[in-house]
């Protein structure tokens, strides 16, 4: 995947939110965990963003095992912020740093599959998730 994203976007996209309770859901074809839930309702206490992937509100939670994961990958968070100010944030990166901040992943979703259906949702709806974890890594939680 290529391209660049901005760390703008389109204000009230309606398949991504950041409310404070959103309904979970299971990602058709991709398997539950038992009970048709992924995980809890996203906390916007806490951080968390509600990431709408194939029909599912995924939990993106930016603690601090899964922004050191994602800087092992992409290198240090603030110049990552940078490059997101700058409009010069990679398509692949925004993939990363969500896939690592997933609370859970449904079972059977590759990072492949994940990024394929970011791309289907429409970039521009993922911004508000992006400045969620973005403001969480400048800004911490609450």
């Amino acid at each position: 995947m290529t391209g660049k994203v901005a760390a703008g976007g389109a204000r009230g996209a309606s398949t991504l939110a950041c409310p404070e309770r959103l309904p979970s859901q299971a990602v058709e074809g991709l398997g539950t965990n038992g009970v048709g839930v992924w995980s809890d309702p996203p906390n916007i206490a806490r951080g968390e963003a509600g990431l709408v992937i194939g029909g599912a509100t995924l939990v993106v939670r930016p603690s601090f095992a899964a922004l050191v994961a994602a800087e092992a990958e992409l290198g240090p968070l603030f110049a990552l912020v940078e490059r997101a100010a700058a409009g010069e944030l990679a398509l692949g990166e925004m993939a990363a740093l969500f896939w690592h901040c997933l609370a859970a992943r449904p079972e059977g979703m590759t990072r492949a599959a994940f990024g394929e259906a970011l791309v289907q949702g429409g970039v521009a709806q993922a911004m508000p998730v992006l400045r969620t974890v973005l403001r969480q890594v400048l800004e911490g939680a609450g």
